[in-house]
């Protein structure tokens, strides 16, 4: 019966996931904006991002303060290889199957590299714990962003070096305004593989060992787990995704700089935020980490580009003129009423969703019963 639930779950989840690339497909012919596009491309590498960074910090336990570097290496390592592949004739246009073919490359080549540098920042850094490895990754994220600074690019013409202020432009991945909408069906798809990854990641035995280690790192070892072995691995396959993540940040924009990935940017595209976003989701839950990461974004593009902020009172338009003093109050408020986060550890079911439906009106009626009965005994003591 056990294995018969696991199974309908897995279907739902299945068709849902499908449904949701076939919408994506056609939002050309559905008539979706550039706006409303350019947002779904933001929030699935923030999806992305955040869910990564909880395999790390949520189901690990160790904290990480560098994950943006990763998402900088995905995001260059795929500009360059796609800019090398169109300077060599290989594609002209950004359409037809060679430039499908390039675009996969990228993104592989992105999420590859991007773990190749976890592991070799993983093998020594996750000797630490606590503060000391939130030094070390914060060290890294400032590392990387001053190595492409001062990286000649093989000398490659119309690209930078030199200056933390300069801009890779024209990407050969970066589409125009009008084809975020044609390759919407781009992000949608990495975003729901990646994730689902993750999550099968989690639910094998791999996912049951980190949370062992998270637990009780001494009685995980004492049980013979390969405490080094498990954390590595796991580091490496967060970096990874975050490289992913990075070929689709190159991929909706038409240049890139440094300061994008840097410690100090004022965006929420800053490794401080993608650990907000995880703490605020819940650690060790994937699905409070998407749920957090669209939350934080849309509260942001509600600041930025919202009229209604115009139509406050003058003093409510002076605290959202500071958009880093919302995103602290948010997070108190979120702390305080829910310390484990909006999820906690709790994953987001549609089989459960489903099955649930039916018995709604019954569980209310208990529900609403049984705090009755709770008043009825006070009263009575």
């Amino acid at each position: 019966m056990k294995k018969q639930n696991y199974l309908s779950g897995y279907v739902i989840n299945f068709i849902a996931c499908a449904a949701l690339i076939v919408f994506s497909a056609v939002a050309g012919t559905l008539g979706f904006s550039v706006k409303l596009s350019t947002i779904i491309w933001q929030c699935c590498y923030f999806i992305i991002l955040a869910c990564s960074l909880n395999l790390v910090l949520g189901f690990l336990g160790q904290l990480s303060l560098g994950h943006c570097g990763f998402m900088a290496i995905g995001a260059y390592a795929s500009a360059l290889i796609s800019l090398a592949f169109q300077r060599a004739g290989f594609y002209t246009e950004k359409s037809g199957p060679q430039f499908m073919l390039v675009l996969i490359i990228c993104v592989i080549a992105a999420g590859l590299l991007a773990a190749l540098v976890g592991l070799i920042v993983g093998i020594p850094a996750l000797r630490l714990k606590g503060d000391y490895l939130a030094i070390i990754t914060l060290g890294f994220g400032m590392i990387i962003v001053n190595v492409i600074n001062n990286l000649p690019f093989c000398g490659m013409d119309g690209l930078s070096q030199g200056s933390a202020s300069s801009a890779l432009y024209q990407t050969g991945l970066g589409f125009i305004l009008n084809q975020l909408t044609d390759y919407l069906w781009l992000p949608v798809t990495l975003m729901v593989l990646c994730v689902a990854a993750m999550f099968l990641f989690i639910r094998s035995k791999y996912g049951r060992a980190i949370r062992a280690i998270r637990d009780n790192e001494i009685a995980a070892s004492a049980s013979g787990l390969n405490v080094s072995y498990y954390k590595v691995l796991t580091f490496v396959f967060g970096a990874f995704f975050a490289g992913i993540a990075g070929a689709i940040f190159a991929c909706c924009n038409s240049s890139l700089t440094t300061g994008s990935f840097s410690f100090t940017s004022s965006s929420i595209l800053n490794s401080t935020f993608i650990v907000v976003m995880v703490v605020v989701g819940g650690m060790g839950s994937l699905t409070g980490s998407a749920v957090a990461a669209v939350g934080m974004f849309m509260l942001n593009y509600t600041i930025k580009n919202g009229k209604w902020v115009e139509s406050l009172p003058e003093f409510l338009q002076m605290v959202f003129s500071y958009p880093m003093l919302v995103y602290s109050i948010a997070l108190i408020i979120v702390i305080i009423f829910r310390p484990k986060g909006i999820f906690g550890t709790y994953e987001f079911s549609l089989r459960r969703f489903f099955v649930s439906i039916p018995k709604l009106p019954q569980m209310i009626k208990n529900r609403a019963a049984a705090k009755k009965e709770k008043a009825e005994v006070a009263e009575n003591e």
